[in-house]
C-alpha cells in the first residue's frame, strides 16, 4: 500500500514555490484539507496554483518580497501549520491579512509565533489568548534577529526563517533541540542562502534575505505520520505482513519507528533511496509481540505526532511503557494526552495520566475490550480519530469515534485504505 504525500513537504512546497520565480511541478502532494488551505491562501497572495488533471500541481510564484495583499481573511480551516508558517512569510512583506480558521484552531494559542515575528517588526491584533481570529501587519524592512527557541517546534522555527527569506541581512534561529528540517533542506534546494551549524547541544540556522528562489521539480515522499497508524496496525494484528512502499524517512521525524523496534517491533526497511534530499524506503511491517518501555524524552521531537497511535502500541505491550517531556501535545488540535488517556481507558486500558505524559500498562497482547456502548470523543482532531480506528483493530467490541469528519484534513482515503488493509 501507499499513503498520501508527506504534509509538512507538501505544505512548504507549495509556500516556496509561490515564492520562485517561475513554475514549480509538484506530484505525490496531499490533497488534504489542510494543505489545500495553503494553496489558496497563496492564490490569494497573487502566486497560480493549479492541479492538473494527472495530479500533478503547477505554482507559478511572485517572488520573495512580491506577495499581494490578499483582499478577504485567510481561511486556514484546522491547519495550525499553514498558520504559523504563513504569518513567517507575511511577517516581512508590507502587507495586512486576517486569519480565521475552525473551532479547533481558534482555540490553539499563537503567541510563540507572535512573539518573535513583533521583535522583528510586524504587528498583531489577536483575539484573547493570543488567538483566532488575528490580523497582521508584515514590517518591510523588517528587522533580522537572533532567536533562541524557548521550546522544541518546527513550526516556529520554520516561520522565523521565513520572515527572515525577505528581511535584509541575517536572521538567526537557535535550536536547544533539533526539530523537523524540511524547511532547511528545501529552502536550499529552492535557492535560498542558509547554513547549519551545531555548537555543543545546539543547532544554529542562518538565513540571508532577500536572495531570489529558484524553481524547483519536487516529489513529495509519503508522509511517516501518515504511515505511523499502519505500522501499530499491522504490528497489533495478527498474522499481519504489510509493506507500506515510499515512506519518507527523514531522521528528525523517524522517532516511532525507533521506538516500535525498540519495543520488539518487527519493522524492515526495503529499497532505501534519497528523493529531493528526502531519505524514502519501502517500510515492511509484520505482527510482533510488544514490549513496554521507558521513551527518552530526547526522541519526542522526532515523532511528536506520533504519540497518540503509540499510546495505542503500549496499551497492548507486555509490561509498562512511561512517556514523558510531551508539554506539546496539549496544545494541539487537542489536548491529545488527555483526549488519548479518556479515550483508551473507555476502551479498556490501563492509563496514568500525568502532567507531560502518560503511563501505559500493556495487556500483553490481549485485546482491549472495546467501546460498545459508547463514542470515542474526537475533539475534532484527526489524530485521535485515526489512532482510535487503529485500537479498535485491536479490541474485541470494536471502538466508535463521535466525527470521522476531521481526517480529511491530512489523510482523505484513511478509512477506505483501512478497510483495504484490515481485509
Amino acid at each position: 500500500m501507499r499513503v498520501p504525500g508527506d504534509k509538512s513537504i507538501s505544505h512548504r512546497s507549495i509556500m516556496f514555490g509561490a515564492l520562485a520565480v517561475g513554475e514549480s511541478r509538484i506530484t505525490g502532494l496531499l490533497e488534504g484539507e489542510d494543505v489545500l488551505a495553503t494553496a489558496a491562501a497563496m492564490r490569494a497572495m497573487g502566486a497560480r496554483v493549479e492541479r492538473e488533471a494527472d495530479g500533478t500541481w503547477s505554482v507559478h510564484g511572485v517572488g520573495v518580497g512580491g506577495l499581494l495583499e490578499p483582499t478577504q481573511p485567510l481561511e486556514m480551516g484546522n491547519s495550525g501549520t499553514s498558520t504559523r508558517l504563513l504569518m513567517g512569510l507575511i511577517a516581512s512583506h508590507r502587507i495586512t491579512a486576517q486569519f480565521t480558521g475552525d473551532a479547533s484552531l481558534s482555540g490553539r494559542p499563537m503567541g510563540r509565533v507572535i512573539t518573535p515575528l513583533s521583535q522583528m517588526g510586524a504587528v498583531f491584533d489577536a483575539s484573547e489568548g493570543g488567538r483566532l481570529p488575528l490580523t497582521m501587519r508584515g514590517a518591510y524592512p523588517a528587522v533580522p534577529i537572533t532567536y533562541r527557541l524557548p521550546v522544541a517546534s518546527a513550526q516556529v522555527k520554520s516561520a522565523v526563517l521565513l520572515a527572515g527569506l525577505n528581511t535584509p541581512g541575517i536572521t538567526t534561529v537557535i535550536e536547544p533541540v533539533p526539530t523537523r528540517d524540511h524547511s532547511e533542506r528545501m529552502l536550499t534546494g529552492f535557492g535560498a542562502e542558509l547554513e547549519v551549524e551545531e555548537t555543543g547541544s545546539d543547532r544554529i540556522i542562518r538565513i540571508r534575505g532577500e536572495v531570489d528562489l529558484k524553481p524547483q521539480i519536487v516529489e513529495v515522499p509519503g508522509d511517516p505520520s501518515s504511515a505511523a497508524f499502519f505500522i501499530v496496525a499491522a504490528l497489533l494484528t495478527e498474522g499481519s505482513d504489510l509493506t507500506i512502499e515510499n515512506v519518507g524517512l527523514n531522521p528528525t521525524r523517524a522517532g516511532l519507528v525507533q521506538v516500535l523496534r525498540d519495543m520488539g517491533g518487527n519493522i524492515e526497511e526495503l529499497n532505501p533511496r534519497t528523493i529531493g534530499g528526502e531519505p524514502v524506503a519501502d517500510l515492511r511491517v509484520r505482527h510482533s509481540a510488544l514490549t513496554g518501555i521507558d521513551v527518552d524524552p530526547a526522541i519526542a521531537p522526532s515523532m511528536i505526532d506520533e504519540f497518540p497511535v503509540l499510546f495505542v502500541a503500549a496499551s497492548l505491550a507486555k509490561g509498562t511503557t512511561t512517556t514523558s517531556g510531551l508539554d506539546e501535545l496539549r496544545v494541539k488540535e487537542s489536548d491529545r494526552l488527555s483526549a488519548m488517556a479518556a479515550a483508551l481507558t473507555a476502551a479498556g486500558a490501563r492509563i496514568e495520566e500525568r502532567e507531560d505524559g502518560l503511563v501505559i500498562e500493556g495487556t500483553g497482547g490481549e485485546p482491549l475490550r472495546g467501546t460498545a456502548n459508547s463514542r470515542t470523543k474526537t475533539h475534532l482532531d484527526h489524530r485521535i480519530a485515526m489512532s482510535m480506528a487503529v485500537a479498535g483493530l485491536a479490541s474485541r467490541d470494536g471502538v466508535e469515534v463521535d466525527d470521522v469528519s476531521p481526517i480529511q484534513t491530512s489523510f482523505p482515503n484513511f478509512m477506505e485504505l483501512l478497510r483495504e488493509a484490515a481485509g
